[in-house]
């Protein structure tokens, strides 16, 4: 692929499908005795966009300068990377001709074919990024429970278009709010709380609420769509959203463990369940400080809990690594950031390097197994949103609402098509090291076809050369200023 203008479809398209079949072709080479590596290179002046060129492999560095990597020393197995498929990105692609959405589509999901997105997210109910706000039961009574117009016609056509291109495709459902009949303004008082902005889940509804997430995973399989996992509440510390609900630590412990975790047991479901799923920093609550690790101290409520979800909107990355301490055995998914207004979202000089050192690099490094940005695809008026939520974002692609054809690619774009192209669902993290030079980060991988994956991210103003080894094989690197590179060998 080689998206050399920001505003580019077919152009782009081509080239994806030849760097794949280019990728293919390298591959076999390798089996055969030729020892190829294939290389991804974007640089943030956009003048090489996903460049793919294939890289000799040798037996010695070329260069003084040498990043060793040991598979023998494993981190974390990968769950995927991917982008969230909103509403509102449901909504933007089905405005596009079905020619050029299953090329997008296909440029961006398929692993033969593209660049092999593999981990997405979906709301349950609506999210600030819908149509309308609604729940799949807003009429009190969970048997009331039905999808409704936004999955019937939006997403769910969607997500079958993508699973036809990626059918092994992870998907995450998280809620922005529980229906209306069942909040409350606090729980010491429990009256009702008719608003979809902020109020608290009534405890007397913990059943019911578990029977809507249990409904919710079988309507979507009786679809064809397979829900991989889920957390409780999408930023439950945030009462202002336009859909939002609060739900403290101790909240989300007795719902895991009371109804929710019992529920889908009872039903046989499998679904992965993720907690917290907001800010490194708590949103500074001095109570909710180190959220998940308080839950986990429950016993059957931790029986209930895969691992814990982080956005990072809030505080410093690093707190992935301070959970991971305290509970090794629980798991870490980064599931959403945004560029938007507020931080020159559009500059791709700026955002690809912050991006890929904060969002990529800086989560997998920090033990997180899936990494997931916010919405896929909004228009070039930062949409459609709706009031109450944002109207600053941008997506990882923005298409122009005059032809529903145009695209301009941001950083989210790349920074995830970097890590998903070489780094492959059920691969390893491993150790890589030996330079430790300011502007550098990197990480290596496993894949578990044999091939080994190397991103590396040169936030510095000069060409960088150096050597890559898996002890075997060498690969010669020549990185550009101010870019990211992504590479994949056979071993």
């Amino acid at each position: 692929m080689n998206l050399k203008l920001p505003l580019l479809l077919g152009c782009c398209l081509f080239a994806a499908i030849t760097a794949c079949a280019e990728t293919s072709a390298s591959l076999d080479e390798n089996a055969a005795g030729k020892k190829k590596a294939d290389v991804y290179i974007t640089t943030a002046d956009r003048q090489q966009s996903f460049n793919h060129t294939t890289q000799k492999l040798s037996k010695t560095p070329a260069f003084e300068s040498v990043i060793t990597l040991n598979s023998k020393v494993k981190f974390q197995e990968m769950d995927g990377f991917g982008a969230a498929v909103t509403g509102s990105t449901c909504y933007n692609l089905m405005q596009m001709t079905p020619a050029d959405r299953a090329k997008f589509l296909t440029e961006t999901f398929s692993d033969k074919d593209g660049l092999g997105f593999s981990y997405i997210r979906i709301s349950i109910g609506c999210s600030d990024f819908s149509l309308s706000e609604y729940t799949c039961c807003d009429t009190k009574g969970i048997e009331n429970f039905a999808l409704q117009t936004e999955e019937k016609e939006y997403v769910i056509p969607i997500l079958k278009d993508i699973l036809a291109i990626n059918p092994t495709i992870k998907i995450l459902g998280s809620p922005w709010t529980c229906p209306k009949w069942m909040k409350v303004n606090n729980l010491e008082e429990k009256k009702p709380f008719d608003s979809w902005t902020s109020g608290q889940l009534n405890p007397d509804y913990y059943q019911d609420y578990a029977t809507y997430f249990v409904k919710w995973i079988e309507a979507f399989r009786n679809e064809g769509i397979d829900i991989y996992s889920v957390t409780l509440q999408n930023e439950p510390l945030n009462r202002g959203n336009s859909a939002s609900l609060f739900m403290g630590w101790k909240e989300e412990l007795a719902f895991v463990r009371d109804a929710l975790g019992p529920a889908f047991k009872a039903a046989g479901l499998d679904t992965k369940i993720y907690a917290f799923d907001h800010n490194y920093n708590y949103d500074n609550m001095a109570d909710q400080q180190q959220y998940p690790v308080k839950m986990y101290d429950d016993e059957v409520a931790a029986a209930f809990l895969t691992g814990a979800a982080y956005h990072n909107y809030g505080g410093r990355r690093e707190e992935l690594n301070n959970i991971r301490q305290k509970r090794p055995d629980k798991e870490l998914i980064f599931t959403e950031t945004s560029i938007g207004m507020w931080n020159d979202g559009r500059n791709l000089e700026k955002r690809l390097m912050e991006d890929m050192r904060e969002v990529a690099l800086g989560t997998v490094n920090n033990w997180c197994k899936g990494v997931i940005v916010w919405n896929l695809m909004l228009d070039n008026e930062r949409g459609p949103w709706r009031e109450g939520g944002c109207k600053t974002c941008y997506g990882a692609v923005d298409i122009s609402r005059d032809d529903y054809k145009t695209m301009t690619y941001n950083s989210h774009y790349y920074i995830i098509g970097h890590l998903s192209t070489v780094v492959k669902p059920g691969a390893v993290r491993i150790e890589s090291k030996g330079v430790a030079e300011k502007g550098l980060m990197y990480s290596a991988f496993d894949n578990p076809d044999g091939t080994v994956a190397f991103v590396l991210l040169n936030e510095g103003t000069m060409e960088v050369r150096l050597t890559v080894t898996d002890g075997k094989n060498c690969v010669d690197c020549v990185v550009p200023a101010k870019s990211v590179a992504s590479y994949r060998w056979k071993k």
